[in-house]
């Protein structure tokens, strides 16, 4: 009789909550690392540690800063982390969807020019922000509900 050797997924048995908590960390913590990169960063020269003259951008669309990239790769962290629990992992993207979502309202009231877009954010990162906000507290949700739930 012959044996097939399926390869076994890493992922199997872990919650499914668990699985996606550690993807967006690990997506995070790549946003991150892209953030120093040259090239992947346009206006690379003009990246400052923080406030709204840095010019540098993420993909040519994404206004960033040293600071902005230092909070990316500890959103990454903390998801890699949280990840480990069920609960950690639902607080992780439930309340990672919440802080993108009051970051989201802090980029609509602040004025961009000034010295109170710390961060910084422009119009492109409002609208990420909006997205990551629901699409983590939606993910956070939609992967704890259910019989299933581990």
């Amino acid at each position: 009789m012959a044996h097939s050797r399926a390869r076994r997924n890493p992922a199997d048995g872990r919650a499914p909550v668990r699985r996606v908590a550690a993807t967006v960390g690990v997506v995070f913590l790549v946003i991150g690392v892209l953030g120093f990169i040259p090239g992947v960063t346009t206006y690379y020269s003009d990246l400052r540690f923080a406030g709204h003259d840095s010019e540098a951008k993420l993909f040519g669309l994404f206004q960033v800063s040293v600071l902005h990239n230092i909070v990316h790769l500890l959103f990454g962290i903390a998801g890699l982390a949280l990840a480990r629990t069920v609960s950690g992992a639902r607080t992780f993207l439930v309340g990672g969807g919440a802080i993108y979502l009051v970051l989201w309202l802090y980029g609509l009231v602040v004025d961009h020019s000034s010295g109170a877009n710390f961060i910084p954010v422009n119009g492109a990162d409002n609208w990420l922000h909006l997205f990551l906000g629901v699409g983590m507290i939606a993910l956070g949700v939609l992967t704890t509900r259910g019989p299933n739930r581990r």
